[in-house]
């Protein structure tokens, strides 16, 4: 009597049912909320904490916007080699249309937050003598050019970088409000839910 084969395994492991981000993507994804999330509130909350507190949120703000940034890279390298389920077709063209440029969007401002933030920090005057290092583990560095540049230069490219991150940061809570608006609007009005294609 012949044995009864097995069911055909998943070999690609991360695979991702119909309908679903993969799994990578998944913990990316919430990776990068948590960061973004994180760092927005460090940012408004500096300015009331004690001065001791001020510099090490400040260098943790840091720490997190660069992990942000790396796995970002990965989050764009994954997606590129894997495609991402599509919108419901119930949807409306010019909603799945909002939906796409309003990611592309996100994904701009999460690159450009903090390259930004580390352009404005490599200009900072006591940047020599404070040296970064990644949640105080891993020295990181400033950006050379940068760094080099004449006093008065890098005293308005701090000021400049400075007001670029500043004005980028409303930018994207403006996105981030929307997409989580649309996520709401989809799993609550619309009934066809695009949250749980993100969940684990």
């Amino acid at each position: 009597m012949t044995a009864r084969p097995e069911p055909l395994r998943d070999v690609a492991s991360h695979a991702a049912p119909a309908g679903r981000y993969t799994r990578p993507a998944i913990v990316l994804h919430w990776l990068i909320a948590l960061g973004i999330i994180v760092n927005i509130a460090l940012a408004w909350s500096a300015d009331s904490l004690p001065d001791n507190w001020v510099r090490p949120v400040i260098d943790t703000h840091k720490s997190i916007g660069i992990t942000v940034l790396g796995l970002a890279i990965l989050r764009v390298l994954w997606r590129v080699t894997h495609r991402p389920p599509p919108l419901p077709a119930e949807f409306p063209a010019w909603e799945r249309k909002s939906a796409h440029a309003a990611h592309i969007l996100l994904y701009v401002l999460i690159f450009a937050m903090p390259l930004s933030g580390w352009l404005h920090d490599s200009a900072w005057k006591a940047a020599a003598t404070h040296p970064m290092s990644l949640f105080y583990l891993i020295p990181f560095p400033r950006i050379g050019f940068v760094m080099s540049q004449p006093p008065a230069l890098k005293e308005h490219l701090h000021d400049l970088f400075g007001l670029i991150h500043t004005s980028l940061a409303y930018g994207l809570y403006v996105l981030v409000g929307l997409h989580i608006a649309g996520a709401l609007k989809h799993e609550w009005i619309d009934r066809k839910s695009v949250i749980r294609r993100m969940l684990p």
